[in-house]
C-alpha cells in the first residue's frame, strides 16, 4: 500500500512567508541603525562633540588623591636657550610637584651636550614631529605633549610654553596661583572682523562657534582630555585652516593667484573653537597667563604682520617687569568686554610668564632674583 504524500503549500502561502521574514529582517536593521545613530556622535552637531570624549576623560582620569603636579609643556626648534634660567626655577621645587615634557625637533635629545639643566635631561618626546610655524603641525605637538602628560595621573595642571617664555615669578607661588583655581586659562574671544573663518568648515564648525585667541594655555586635566579625544574637530582644521603662502617677488604674477587663498593660523584657533563647541568656556577663565608685547612691523608691505617683540637685557629692567606684573585686567575691545584678573573672587595678577626673551634678558631676570637666588656671572663660562 503506497504512502499518501503531503498535500503542497499554496505558492500563495509562501510569498506570504516570505513576506513575513522580509519585513521581520527590515524592522531588525531600523532598529540596529538607530542604535547605532543614537551612540554615535552627530558631527554636524556642535552640542554633541563633547559627550563621547568627556566619557573617556571620566574614564581615563578617574579621582587623584596624591600630591598634584603641574605638567610643564616646553614647544621648542630644537634646544631650550633658556634652560639656565628654568634649570633655577625647578632648582627652588619640589620635584613631586612637577614633571617636564618638551616637543622638539625629530631625533633632538636633551643630555649633557644640549642642555645645562639636569632637569631636561631626557625629557623629550620620543614621536615628536616636524612642526611648521602657520601649519596644523602646531596645534598636532600641543596634542602630542598633553597626550604624553596625561599619562601621569599626578598630572593635573597642564601649562604650554614657547623655547623663549619666562617664569615672573617662583615656583611656589605659581604652583599655589594654578593649584587655587578651577578653571583654565585659554585666551578665547570672537573677533568680527576677523576672516580666518572658512565657509566650508560649516556644518561641523558653525561660525558662531569660531573663536581666536592666544596659544599659551593653562588647563585643568578634564580639559586637557578634551583636547586629545578630539576626534571631530582636528581633521577639519587641517583641510581648512592653512595658513596663505607669503609673498614672493620671484613668483611674479603668481603671487596674485597665492594670495587670494585662504589665510588661517591654526594654533590661534583650534583650542578656543573646540571648548566653545564642547560648551566649557562657562568652565574657563578666558585669558592667557603669558604676557606678549606685540608690534604691528610694515617695514615690508607685502609682509605685513603682527609679530611679538624680543625683550633684550635692557628690556628686562626691574620697572618693565613691575609694570607686567601689576597688570590686573585684559580688554578685550572686539567683544567690548574687560577680563579682569581674578582667583575665587580675589584680585590676582594677570601673567605668571612672558614672551619673548633673549638670554640676556633672562640672565638679568637671574640676577634680579625673580626666580629664585642664582649668580648669574657663573653662566659666563658655559655659553655654549
Amino acid at each position: 500500500m503506497m504512502k499518501k504524500l503531503p498535500a503542497p503549500v499554496p505558492a500563495r502561502q509562501v510569498l506570504w512567508l516570505g513576506w513575513k521574514l522580509v519585513i521581520l529582517l527590515s524592522v531588525a536593521l531600523c532598529f540596529v541603525a538607530l542604535l547605532r545613530l543614537h551612540f554615535s556622535p552627530d558631527l554636524s552637531s556642535p552640542n554633541s562633540l563633547s559627550r563621547p570624549a568627556r566619557v573617556r576623560s571620566r574614564i581615563s582620569g578617574g579621582t587623584f588623591d596624591g600630591i598634584p603636579k603641574i605638567a610643564f609643556l616646553f614647544l621648542a626648534r630644537f634646544n631650550l636657550p633658556l634652560d639656565f634660567l628654568w634649570g633655577s626655577f625647578f632648582e627652588n621645587a619640589d620635584v613631586a610637584n612637577f614633571s617636564i615634557y618638551i616637543h622638539s625637533a625629530p631625533g633632538f635629545v636633551f643630555d649633557e651636550s644640549t642642555t645645562r639643566s639636569l632637569f631636561f635631561y631626557d625629557r623629550q618626546l620620543t614621536n615628536s614631529i616636524q612642526v611648521i610655524w602657520g601649519e596644523s603641525s602646531m596645534i598636532e605637538a600641543e596634542r602630542l605633549l598633553l597626550e604624553s602628560a596625561l599619562e601621569d595621573p599626578a598630572n593635573q595642571r597642564f601649562v604650554l610654553l614657547s623655547d623663549s617664555c619666562v617664569p615672573l615669578y617662583n615656583f611656589s607661588y605659581i604652583y599655589r596661583y594654578l593649584m587655587s583655581s578651577s578653571r583654565s586659562f585659554v585666551d578665547s574671544f570672537l573677533d568680527a572682523k576677523d576672516g580666518r573663518y572658512h565657509p566650508k568648515m560649516s556644518p561641523v564648525i558653525p561660525k558662531e562657534k569660531w573663536r581666536k585667541g592666544s596659544q599659551w594655555i593653562s588647563l585643568l586635566r578634564s580639559h586637557a582630555e578634551v583636547i586629545v579625544d578630539d576626534e571631530v574637530v582636528l581633521p577639519v582644521f587641517k583641510k581648512f585652516c592653512k595658513r596663505r603662502p607669503p609673498m614672493d617677488t620671484g613668483k611674479g604674477k603668481l603671487n596674485i593667484k597665492l594670495q587670494k587663498q585662504h589665510n588661517c593660523i591654526p594654533d590661534e584657533h583650534y583650542v578656543q573653537t573646540l571648548f566653545a563647541m564642547s560648551e566649557l568656556e562657562g568652565e574657563l577663565e578666558r585669558r592667557t597667563l603669558t604676557y606678549t608685547l606685540w608690534n604691528q612691523s610694515a617695514a615690508k608691505m607685502d609682509n605685513k604682520a603682527w609679530h611679538p617683540v624680543m625683550f633684550n637685557y635692557a628690556d628686562a629692567s626691574p620697572k618693565k617687569i613691575k609694570e607686567i606684573k601689576d597688570i590686573n585686567h585684559v580688554y578685550y575691545e572686539s567683544e567690548f568686554r574687560t577680563e579682569w584678573c581674578q582667583t575665587n573672587s580675589t584680585s590676582v595678577p594677570c601673567f605668571l610668564f612672558a614672551r619673548k626673551f633673549s638670554r640676556g634678558a633672562a640672565m638679568r631676570l637671574l640676577s634680579e632674583g625673580v626666580v629664585g637666588p642664582f649668580e648669574a656671572s657663573a653662566l659666563l663660562g658655559n655659553s655654549s
